[in-house]
């Protein structure tokens, strides 16, 4: 088909007016990130006095968990999920005490409450705690994979952390056992 220069003009005047019209919904996609980039950076000084043998802020409004190993050389942020509400959210300073590849699931006592017919759950894809977790000063309170994605970003567990499965496990290799621990 040849383009005549009425061809040409109505042919380049729709393509204006597409462009037109799908700017303001690309304007309004640059506008509303939701990934990654969009966490604001916390400085471990902020909570913390020293970092030991490192530290780690889990910011439950973010969503996101803040990771520093003993020098501060390493800065880490993870996406994660939190918990449903606050009355299922501890706040406060604790540390790492336990850590395990291919974590057991068991219902806490409030969970066999709620639901009476749960069982524990054996490693394995269908674990609620994913590959691996880091297990808290504070009982039944853990830093864990999940193998639900769309939890993350979400609320909810019933007190955990959760992050990707990915991300657990290269955070289970930069946090040792003592690692303090603040969630806000």
């Amino acid at each position: 088909m040849t383009l005549t220069p009425g061809r040409r003009h109505v042919l380049l005047g729709g393509l204006a007016a597409a462009t037109t019209l799908a700017s303001p919904a690309l304007a309004s996609a640059e506008i509303a990130r939701h990934n990654i980039s969009s966490f604001a950076r916390q400085d471990w000084q902020d909570h913390f006095d020293h970092l030991g043998k490192g530290a780690i802020v889990a910011d439950t409004t973010s969503r996101a968990l803040h990771f520093w190993n003993h020098d501060g050389s390493v800065y880490k942020i993870y996406p994660t999920s939190v918990p449903l509400t606050d009355e299922l959210t501890k706040r406060g300073y604790t540390e790492i005490v336990r850590k395990r590849v291919g974590p057991s699931w068991t219902p806490t006592r409030s969970q066999l409450e709620r639901h009476p017919d749960w069982k524990p759950i054996p490693p394995g894809p269908a674990n609620p705690l994913g590959t691996r977790a880091m297990y808290l000063s504070w009982p039944a309170y853990a830093i864990h994979g999940t193998q639900d994605t769309r939890k993350i970003g979400r609320r909810s567990s019933d007190g955990c952390i959760g992050l990707y499965n990915s991300k657990i496990e290269e955070l289970f290799e930069l946090a040792p056992i003592g690692t303090q621990v603040r969630l806000i």
